[in-house]
């Protein structure tokens, strides 16, 4: 039997797998199946978890606590080629989309500072001046709208941006 034989209408996806996270996996599928239809059934519902699974490629989102008739829902509307994104969810996906996105360093900055670190343990693990440690924060403050280091990090641990 040809790869094709074996291709399911409807995949449902996790977001955190033991080899290989959910995102990786859509992606890998997608790239070798261009008509494959994911959803991702997950309890991750932080707006950056969303996000990064519909930019993977999954037609849908839904939360593990969902009624049998809503992904019943999905799996039908996503085998139809429609996509499926409960309310709530679509809601945590705008908040995403009207909040500035964080460079690639900023994560950085970020990842460090939820580790525990201060600027001056920053600077030095990523080799830059203290002084653009505390640009770099203050930017990530104001793209979370938030006033301090603590919040910084428990915003970015809500909404799957980082993890501890």
């Amino acid at each position: 039997m040809t790869k094709q034989g074996y291709q399911p209408d409807v995949t449902l996806m996790d977001l955190r797998m033991p080899k290989m996270g959910g995102v990786e996996a859509i992606m890998a599928i997608c790239a070798e199946f261009k008509q494959a239809r994911i959803a991702l059934l997950t309890t991750y519902d932080g707006d950056e978890d969303i996000y990064r699974g519909l930019q993977a490629g999954a037609q849908g989102y839904l939360l593990k606590d969902s009624k049998l008739g809503e992904l019943l829902n999905a799996i039908r509307a996503i085998h139809n080629g429609q996509k499926y994104i409960p309310p709530e969810v679509g809601a945590k996906l705008l908040q995403r989309m009207s909040n500035p996105e964080l460079s690639e360093r900023e994560l950085e900055v970020l990842r460090l500072m939820a580790q525990g670190m201060g600027n001056q343990e920053i600077a030095t693990a990523l080799i830059i001046g203290e002084s653009t440690v505390k640009s770099h924060v203050n930017r990530i403050l104001s793209k979370l709208g938030v006033s301090d280091r603590t919040q910084a990090v428990i915003t970015a641990v809500k909404r799957g941006i980082v993890s501890l």
